[in-house]
């Protein structure tokens, strides 16, 4: 596996999130950059100085053109600062793809991507949690799911908390119901994408949680990780397996209807963040080693033998890895070579790149 970098852009504030539209081919040449900046000395100027004002982020977008390499910066919007954010499909005959980010005021909002200009985003919609804290909750992480002609969303914040949205086809976001799933910070939560009344949720406490969406009952609790569980992946593919990535520096493989043991383990250095698939060649992952790398790991699952092996790094980056995902085109260079493309990016040194990946 040969790693080629093809930009290497300063995102001015600090980044932790890259994600590539994939919800159509017609739009796959976009991808989106969210950032967090700690606004210094804010308490010392203004003792009320609100959370919204320290923590500030920028969301920007940009065009990739996979054939010729060309990257082009095409918008960028000011707000609050971004910890997630996942591109939605339109709900509307006429809209464009939706770009939802999670932010440190504990709200959720929603851009609409208009090719207009060259590609601009456009503020649809916004959500604040609710809590019953004075002080409102960093929204930490969320997934969603196609539900009929809605989406459900669920949000995991610094609390601890677990929230239920749903967002309808007349671009009305509202919270549905929400439950303490954890301790500390539940730093990530993700649907079943095989059984979509089943969640599960990770925590600094260490625990995996799994949750019955029509009770916010909890189903069983997974004490396997030996630090705070802060990636979740329901694989798109394989029924039942279910990837975890932790602080603990462990890659582990589970079925879920057998917890008490991974079906394989991996040993990736400084903490995962982020397990993002590649969109055609789901058995490649790309996985975000905050204090390490971003790595390329293969998952095999033939005849019950599970494997995780690690196929490549890439350590371009010399801060804190956190945002990571692949373009969704593949290209086909030579022989049995495949072209993919990915964009990473990672926090105080406020890098952002483009890669090319050639694998066999």
């Amino acid at each position: 596996m040969k790693f080629t970098t093809l930009h290497n852009i300063d995102t001015e504030y600090s980044a932790d999130s890259v994600e590539w539209c994939g919800v159509d081919e017609e739009h796959s040449k976009y991808f989106a950059c969210g950032t967090y900046q700690l606004v210094e000395g804010a308490d010392e100027e203004n003792g009320s100085e609100t959370a919204n004002r320290k923590r500030k982020g920028r969301i920007y977008l940009y065009g990739f053109d996979a054939a010729s390499g060309a990257l082009e910066r095409l918008h960028s919007v000011d707000t609050a600062a971004i910890l997630d954010m996942k591109w939605l499909p339109a709900l509307r005959g006429s809209g464009g793809p939706l770009l939802a980010t999670a932010n440190a005021i504990g709200e959720l909002e929603i851009y609409e991507l208009l090719r207009a200009d060259g590609g601009r985003l456009e503020r649809r919609t916004c959500l604040a949690l609710e809590s019953k804290s004075e002080t409102p909750p960093l929204a930490l992480a969320f997934d969603w799911r196609r539900d009929g002609d809605a989406l459900q969303l669920i949000v995991s914040d610094s609390l601890g908390q677990i929230s239920q949205l749903v967002y309808t086809p007349q671009a009305e976001l509202r919270q549905l119901v929400a439950w303490n799933a954890h301790g500390f910070e539940a730093w990530t939560c993700a649907f079943d994408k095989w059984t979509p009344q089943c969640v599960y949720t990770g925590g600094d406490d260490g625990l995996l949680n799994a949750y019955d969406l029509r009770t916010q009952q909890r189903l069983w609790t997974n004490k396997a990780h030996q630090a705070g569980v802060t990636a979740l992946l329901s694989h798109p593919r394989f029924e039942h397996q279910l990837l975890t990535g932790s602080y603990d520096e462990q890659l582990r493989l589970f079925d879920t209807r057998a917890m008490k043991r991974t079906l394989a383990e991996l040993s990736l250095h400084g903490g995962i963040w982020r397990l993002k698939p590649h969109p055609v060649h789901d058995e490649l992952l790309l996985i975000a080693c905050m204090y390490k790398n971003f790595s390329v790991v293969g998952l095999t699952a033939a005849d019950g033998d599970a494997r995780l092996s690690l196929l490549g790094t890439y350590d371009e980056h010399s801060s804190i890895c956190y945002g990571a995902d692949w373009a969704q085109t593949v290209a086909q260079p030579s022989g049995d070579q495949k072209l993919l493309h990915m964009a990473t990016c990672s926090f105080y040194d406020h890098k952002l790149c483009v890669s090319a990946v050639e694998i066999d």
